[in-house]
């Protein structure tokens, strides 16, 4: 599959789901048409009630949760999440932003690390959404999360704060597939994953590290050889260098398994 910075919502994300082996995009389509339709129902004059119109539906009526498996691919598969009306933060995000636009609203996605948030600004009223409970967070509660994820010294940068572009957001997603799949020991969909990744985003070094230990989990030896050559030449002063190398000394004393 290749990848273009011509990214369109919700069907880029199916696509790649798709091609993964996840969801099927015609039922993703479908689910999302019948969503789409539905929605209008709630245009209402007030942009605050039609927004907490849709919260109310979202949540309450159509009953669209956190999933379970919450750190599984399929929490991360935008069209299974339209289907099963379970998610992770970001495609349960990412579905109510599109629902948000159906009706002339704005939520835009926030990438915290770990977590993903919306942001709603309606006049001059800023809020911060949990897109797993359609609750606010305040400031005070964004920072909390950031120190979960990054440690209690973690500070909360304005970047963190900044919307993100739909090419990040799908991103994000690849990621969460990807480390689904490694956690499901799916090793052929996460490298996959990776490798998609690495035609966006060719200069992030640590992809090549974690497709290396992918491959070696495949038996690709010479694949993930040539991607901690790639690392150790790459990045000379990287912390993690020392122990690189001695993964590529041990990687070359293996035998390769052709598949």
């Amino acid at each position: 599959m290749k990848l273009n910075d011509s990214i369109k919502l919700p069907e880029t994300a199916f696509e790649v789901a798709e091609h993964l082996g996840f969801s099927k995009a015609k039922n993703a389509n479908w689910a999302w048409l019948e969503l789409a339709g539905s929605v209008l129902s709630f245009y209402v004059v007030d942009r605050h009630e039609r927004l907490a119109g849709l919260l109310n539906w979202f949540y309450n009526d159509l009953g669209f949760c956190p999933r379970e498996d919450y750190y599984s691919a399929e929490a991360a598969d935008l069209g299974k999440c339209m289907t099963s009306k379970q998610g992770n933060s970001t495609t349960l995000a990412t579905v109510l932003m599109l629902l948000a636009k159906q009706l002339d609203l704005k939520l835009e996605p926030i990438l915290l690390p770990g977590q993903t948030v919306l942001l709603s600004q309606i006049d001059d009223e800023i809020r911060y959404i949990d897109p797993l409970s359609g609750n606010e967070f305040s400031k005070h509660q964004l920072h909390i999360l950031v120190r979960g994820e990054l440690g209690n010294a973690a500070a909360l940068k304005p970047s963190y704060l900044k919307p993100a572009s739909v090419k990040r957001l799908v991103s994000r997603m690849i990621h969460e597939m990807k480390a689904g799949s490694i956690v499901a020991h799916k090793f052929e969909p996460a490298m996959e994953c990776c490798n998609l990744l690495l035609q966006w985003h060719a200069e992030d070094l640590n992809l090549n590290r974690e497709r290396a230990f992918i491959a070696q989990q495949l038996g690709c030896i010479s694949v993930a050889t040539a991607d901690l050559k790639h690392f150790v030449d790459n990045s000379p002063h990287d912390p993690v260098i020392e122990l690189v190398k001695m993964q590529l000394k041990e990687l070359k004393e293996d035998v390769e398994t052709f598949h």
